[in-house]
């Protein structure tokens, strides 16, 4: 229909007039929105145009937000977290006391919510008993009922499973002149696919997406919503002039930056075998009656003794939500760290903490020539993944990995078009401040790593952690470059190594041809490291006391 979906919208939204504010800094004299000439103090580069009203939709993180959904970026609104979004539709769309929406409680409260400030109706279709949606009652009220909007949550909150894309498909499908939001909060934690693609198919179709959960930035408040241009522009008109401030289009920005994307990858993974080993292991608590399987980063159980579970929390000094209010002896368990679940676990009876946990460190580095992010995990080796975007000193860097008995997670994106210098010191100031991370205080560790021979090279490595910077190299290279690395570069990695490490590593090397001696450096180092990382009491190895 050609009025679609103006049919749709309250006529005070058909009818007004957006409100118009310039936002964003140009090249002209700004005397236009009376704001202040000169930036807050420190007067930086880390404020810069803090004195000038941000756009409503700052085109450079549309753009990011575009690529990471895959959508164009006419079909995204930015707001201050995925609750703005659902408020801003209520207000495009619901008459207070005249239109609907319909939820499939037990879900997202903030549907309801919203609704209610909005002075929307509210209709209902509950979950069956064992938490599955009843589509045919969702059918049957969209038919008897007309709401305008149907909000489903995939993967549902608290109970954690998700809707299958077909069931979507066919509410888009057979109730046209309703709008079916989709909130996918947890969607990235869950093996069913996003419904974001079906957009290109359904116009009545809209996703609500947050990156408050897998992207760990719940405290910056970022929101979008997917749906038709159509819908966007009238949503526009609703939703405030400078919703996303400069500080928050800065940090996901960095947060999304094409060189951590990795780590959130490796950071996810950990997630979701850490929400099967909990699971898994909570079935063991006295306290635990019924487990749901869960598609989110939470997992939804039954107890049977409440004020038991409490208190053992308690004692413990552990808060999880209690979901008693709306499904009776239901509590949610948020997934954490691996650290952070078992003291959870130990909390609830399910663990004895015994065993020692990982030691992880990640280090962000950004500078005008480099943006470095890495991970490493000193008792885990089975990831290893590394991209500088020079090929020989990623295979050297996977050398340290494998030797030293580390996983590690490693991207760097540098000004390789001036030269290499850049990325390799950069990239071993990084890995040596994330290692030291990882170290923590350093309690059982060997200290001392010692070691290599390689074909017709010879390798003798000696290091401490000692917490005091040194590096001694004494070697020749019978040529400058192996590769696009120049070998120069194999001293000075060391160096940057052992000064964010805190370490003293002495390398001598001789041979005949730089390739091989700088990949015997590079596995010496890896080998002497894991003798030097590896736990082997619970003492620190100094007469002083502390390293």
């Amino acid at each position: 229909m050609t009025d679609w979906p103006l049919n749709l919208a309250r006529k005070t939204i058909r009818e007004f007039k957006a409100y118009s504010a310039r936002g964003g800094s140009t090249s002209a004299l700004h005397l236009d929105a009376n704001e202040s000439p000169w930036m807050p103090p420190p007067s930086d580069n880390s404020v810069k145009d803090y004195n000038r009203y941000p756009e409503q939709q700052p085109p450079a993180l549309r753009d990011r937000l575009s690529a990471l959904y895959g959508v164009a970026t006419d079909r995204i609104l930015m707001g201050r977290g995925a609750d703005e979004a659902i408020e801003v539709l209520l207000r495009t769309f619901c008459e207070a006391k005249e239109d609907s929406i319909l939820i499939c409680p037990p879900t997202f409260g903030y549907f309801e919510t919203a609704a209610r400030i909005q002075g929307a109706n509210i209709f209902k279709a509950p979950l069956n008993s064992d938490f599955e949606w009843n589509i045919n009652s969702v059918r049957n009220l969209i038919k008897a009922e007309n709401p305008k909007l149907v909000f489903l949550c995939s993967p549902n909150n608290p109970t954690g499973n998700s809707l299958s894309q077909d069931v979507i498909s066919t509410l888009c499908h057979d109730f046209q002149d309703t709008l079916i939001v989709v909130d996918e909060a947890y969607i990235e934690f869950s093996s069913s696919p996003s419904v974001v693609p079906l957009c290109e198919t359904y116009q009545n179709l809209i996703i609500t997406r947050t990156l408050s959960k897998v992207y760990g930035l719940a405290g910056v408040r970022l929101g979008v919503c997917i749906a038709d241009p159509k819908i966007i522009d009238l949503m526009l008109k609703v939703l405030p002039p400078y919703p996303v401030p400069r500080p928050v289009e800065n940090a996901v920005l960095r947060a999304l930056s094409p060189s951590v994307m990795p780590i959130h990858k490796e950071r996810l993974t950990l997630w979701k075998s850490e929400r099967t080993r909990v699971y898994t292991l909570l079935k063991h608590s006295p306290f635990v009656e019924k487990i749901y399987p869960s598609d989110a980063n939470f997992i939804l159980f039954q107890t049977h003794d409440a004020q038991g579970l409490l208190t053992a929390l308690g004692q413990n000094h552990v808060k999880i939500r209690d979901f008693r209010s709306k499904i009776e002896n239901h509590f949610r368990l948020s997934i954490g760290t691996p650290g952070e679940n078992n003291i959870a676990l130990a909390a609830l009876g399910a663990l004895h903490l015994s065993e020692p946990q990982n030691r992880i460190g990640e280090e962000f580095r950004k500078t005008n020539e480099t943006d470095i992010a890495i991970s490493v995990n000193l008792d885990d080796p089975k990831t290893v993944k590394i991209d500088t975007g020079l090929g020989f000193f990623d295979h050297m860097l996977e050398q340290i990995a494998k030797h030293g008995g580390m996983g590690l997670t490693l991207s760097c994106v540098g000004d390789l078009e001036i030269d290499a210098h850049h990325t390799v010191e950069d990239t071993a100031l990084a890995f040596g401040s994330a290692l030291k991370k990882a170290l923590g205080d350093k309690a059982g560790i060997g200290r001392y790593g010692f070691v290599m021979p390689m074909d017709e090279t010879q390798a003798r490595i000696a290091i401490d952690l000692s917490g005091r910077p040194a590096c001694v190299f004494k070697g020749t290279f019978p040529t400058d470059h192996v590769g696009e690395f120049p070998v120069e570069m194999c001293p000075h990695f060391f160096e940057s190594l052992a000064q964010t490490l805190g370490a003293a590593i002495h390398i001598e090397v001789e041979g005949k041809n730089s390739h091989h001696i700088i990949e015997a450096c590079f596995k010496g180092v890896g080998r002497a490291l894991r003798p030097a990382f590896a736990r082997v009491g619970g003492d620190i190895p100094s007469t002083k006391g502390v390293l």
